[in-house]
């Protein structure tokens, strides 16, 4: 798949909403939530005034100029949150654009980015059940702590 990796625009911004609900994890067999959902507080925190705050930083995938994939960090209180100097991910790709290789490649060209700019590691939060698990060990994260649904993850940088 023929496909690019590009910095988000400030007029895109809006886009990660969309990218917030598809970082929704569903366990097969399940439905979907509301896309409502993304309102809740605990869900704003990814996406609102995002490019504001020192260490915003995302990209996106772009395939046949369409936005299919994003990764965004910024320092945050949120679910995977370790403390006030680590960057915290969220990634997501649309749904017929999973499993092709997008997701690992915009992590690591985050990931790269970050120790361009002198970061000491980064954050995630999973859902124990997320095939994504064994995505992110790959890449060199580590289970720090985790309660009955998910992991909190870190990779040093």
């Amino acid at each position: 798949m023929d496909y690019k990796i590009r910095e988000l625009k400030q007029n895109e911004i809006s886009i990660l909403n969309t990218f917030l609900y598809e970082a929704i994890f569903i366990p097969d067999g399940a439905d979907a939530p509301p896309y409502e959902i993304i309102k809740q507080p605990e869900l704003q925190v990814y996406v609102t005034d995002f490019g504001r705050k020192k260490g915003d930083i995302c990209y996106v995938a772009e395939y046949k100029e369409k936005i299919v994939g994003a990764v965004w960090v910024r320092i945050m209180d949120d679910y995977g949150h370790v403390d006030d100097e680590t960057p915290s991910f969220a990634i997501s790709l649309l749904k017929e654009y999973r499993n092709y290789g997008i997701g690992t490649e915009l992590m690591k060209r985050m990931l790269l980015e970050l120790k361009k700019q002198g970061y000491k590691k980064a954050s995630l939060s999973v859902q124990k059940r997320n095939y994504a698990v064994r995505m992110y060990k790959k890449l060199g994260f580590e289970i720090i702590d985790e309660n009955d649904e998910e992991y909190i993850m870190i990779c040093r940088l």
